[in-house]
């Protein structure tokens, strides 16, 4: 079964606490941003990406072309706290294995495009993950895109 074919929830319960799981303006990003902006960084959320139909990076930095995702646990297979529901497995294991090669793909094609991209789960240290966002920015800021370079939005 495809992932497309979204198979019939077998549980009422499940199927509403899934549905109501956020896509954006989760709590790790919502804390990772709050320090970013008392950083002094300043950021597009949730902006289309390049050359992609309908994928989007949870922070972008568009002068210096620096993509964030700060990726959930369940949704993209974080080798720490993976998991697979029982029902359903096999249209979830596809489900789940597509997330991944579609993060991979889309690091691949931001990356052809001269993008620097960046990866956080969803359960790593807010204050960690934005000092290291703020530094990836700084790199990227004197690089060809940045405040010495062509903005390209």
């Amino acid at each position: 079964m495809s992932p497309d074919a979204r198979p019939a929830a077998l549980d009422a319960t499940v199927a509403r606490r899934m549905s109501l799981q956020r896509r954006t303006d989760t709590q790790p990003e919502l804390m990772v941003r709050s320090l970013l902006h008392r950083l002094g960084l300043r950021y597009r959320v949730n902006y289309p990406l390049p050359g992609i139909p309908r994928r989007s990076a949870d922070i972008t930095f568009t002068r210096v072309h620096l993509a964030v995702f700060i990726d959930g646990c369940f949704w993209h297979c974080c080798p720490e706290h993976a998991s697979s529901p029982n029902t359903n497995r096999e249209w979830w294991t596809a489900k789940l294995v597509a997330n991944v090669e579609r993060d991979r793909a889309t690091d691949d094609h931001l990356r052809s495009r001269g993008w620097a991209v960046l990866r956080f789960w969803e359960h790593q240290d807010p204050t960690q993950v934005a000092a290291d966002i703020a530094i990836a920015y700084t790199e990227a800021a004197k690089g060809p895109h940045g405040s010495e370079g062509t903005s390209r939005t």
